[in-house]
């Protein structure tokens, strides 16, 4: 269940971030962005998965004889990533595209433990709190001063959970998965989190969206993300834990 929400999200992801090139295309009247970001992104892609991916795994048979990651591996795959950032930034795509095609084509295991390891403390306590405090000081609760903009925000929070929770549960249902496994895709699926801020943030800048509007869409990022652990530990989490302990208890009879 967990893979293939992680993979429905990557799919999503870029899906959104190929829409999102469209728009700002059409915004400045350039073809040329769009072409720019889907056919740099999708030849940057390549690269990495043919040859980032072999790249990768050389280091990570300097980790596996080391059995750490030294300084200098460290240094070498932390300027991958920001070179690739920088590459999909300077596209159209944004940096966290790159950042995100790096951190997919690397190697698993040993490697892959160890480096967030070292880089997990730093994103987890400083970096990604301080794009939280960005995208805040970006939304204006006063905007949303008149019970008609409340309702139009209840309104936006229903159509995101109708549209993803919802969707998603019925499109795995739809694959052959069993409705409690339907359900714990569709409510992972439904936590927006902060793909979604980049995204608005974006849109924000450009001009796409107003800034009342992005208050609206930062509201329903946030509840629709507070909501995803609770449907899942309601839809999911519970009966498998409960299921395991009587296969467990199953199991000691038996012995």
């Amino acid at each position: 269940v967990g893979t293939m929400a992680l993979a429905a999200g990557s799919v999503n992801d870029i899906l959104a971030w190929c829409l999102l090139a469209g728009l700002l295309a059409s915004l400045h009247a350039q073809p040329s962005i769009a072409v720019l970001a889907l056919g740099g992104g999708m030849g940057y892609a390549v690269v990495m998965v043919l040859l980032g991916r072999r790249a990768f795994r050389a280091f990570a048979r300097c980790v596996e004889r080391d059995h750490d990651v030294t300084a200098s591996t460290l240094l070498v795959v932390l300027l991958v990533l920001m070179a690739s950032a920088a590459f999909t930034d300077y596209i159209g795509i944004h940096a966290v595209g790159g950042a995100f095609v790096a951190g997919l084509v690397m190697p698993r295991g040993a490697f892959a433990r160890l480096v967030r390891t070292q880089t997990e403390h730093l994103t987890s306590t400083l970096l990604v709190p301080l794009f939280f405090v960005y995208s805040g000081l970006n939304t204006r609760m006063g905007l949303l001063d008149s019970p008609r903009l409340w309702a139009l925000t209840l309104l936006v929070v229903l159509c995101a959970v109708a549209g993803k929770a919802v969707a998603c549960a019925v499109a795995a249902r739809a694959a052959g998965e069993g409705w409690r496994e339907a359900a714990a895709v569709g409510s992972l699926m439904n936590a927006r989190g902060l793909m979604e801020l980049i995204i608005l943030n974006i849109g924000l800048q450009a001009g796409l969206i107003q800034p009342a509007f992005f208050t609206m869409m930062v509201i329903m990022a946030v509840v629709t993300t507070l909501m995803a652990a609770p449907l899942f530990e309601l839809t999911y989490a519970r009966h498998a834990a409960r299921a395991a302990q009587e296969a467990t208890r199953g199991t000691g009879c038996l012995h």
